[in-house]
């Protein structure tokens, strides 16, 4: 894992960069040369946090304002039939 730093102007100008080098291990973000910002993999941040990964629904319950929102999708009705191979 390799540890990468952008100073706030260079992560401004390219945030794809910093995505990409956080793929590879964490990116410290500074302000006026000292760290202020960290850019994890959400992975990585769930594994230092201890959690698991979010459901939709989880994360749809957790939006502010959204209780007491009904939702009925429709059921599918889908029908397999045998595969023609050939």
């Amino acid at each position: 894992m390799s540890v990468h730093t952008y100073s706030s102007r260079n992560f401004t100008r390219d945030v794809g960069a910093a995505k990409r080098a956080a793929a590879e291990g964490p990116v410290f973000i500074t302000d006026r040369g000292r760290p202020a910002f960290a850019l994890l993999k959400i992975e990585d941040y769930y594994r230092l946090a201890g959690q698991q990964e979010a459901s939709l629904l989880e994360v749809m319950e957790a939006i502010p304002g959204g209780a007491g929102i009904e939702f009925d999708p429709p059921r599918l009705k889908v029908e397999f039939g045998a595969a023609d191979l050939g």
